[in-house]
């Protein structure tokens, strides 16, 4: 493959660190998005229309990043994402693929658990980022981590207060 290499001011080695941080990043969100719809799909129970439209929101808002992260890949002169197998090769977060049927509540504590995990990946890559004078990505993921936290926050307060 020919080098791409874009003259960013980003030495060699930070651009491979940052295009595998970046590939990795982009399958998770793969992952989340189309595990958050999976959920929408098949969300059942007293509280169905808010939780259902909850995580339609939060998928929109997953799906999002894909673009950005891809591309931020490309302008600095990696490679991304090419198919399905080399997302499940590059992500972190567990596919529930064992689980065909789960309550809404045990739903809801899986994608809190990875909003957070993803939230911890990307202040990694953002400290990558950073570490590697790439402010333009640091500052596109700050917001992706805002939102992840967002997420998160939402995702706790239905999950720890069930009764409520």
């Amino acid at each position: 493959m020919k080098n791409n290499r874009r003259d960013t001011g980003i030495t060699n080695e930070g651009v491979e660190k940052i295009g595998k941080s970046l590939k990795a990043m982009l399958a998770d969100v793969f992952c989340l998005y189309l595990k958050t719809k999976n959920f929408h799909w098949h969300m059942t129970g007293r509280s169905f229309r808010d939780f259902h439209l909850l995580l339609d929101e939060h998928a929109d808002q997953i799906l999002v990043m894909g673009d950005p992260i891809a591309e931020r890949a490309r302008k600095i002169g990696t490679d991304t994402l090419r198919s399905i197998g080399d997302i499940s090769k590059q992500m972190r977060l567990k596919d529930n693929v064992e689980e065909t049927v789960m309550t809404p509540l045990a739903q809801l504590i899986e994608l809190r658990d990875d909003n957070r995990l993803l939230a911890r990946y990307l202040r990694e890559s953002h400290e990558l980022c950073s570490s590697q004078g790439d402010f333009a990505t640091t500052s596109l993921i700050e917001g992706w981590i805002d939102e992840t936290e967002r997420r998160v926050w939402f995702l706790s307060e239905i999950v720890e207060h069930p009764s409520v």
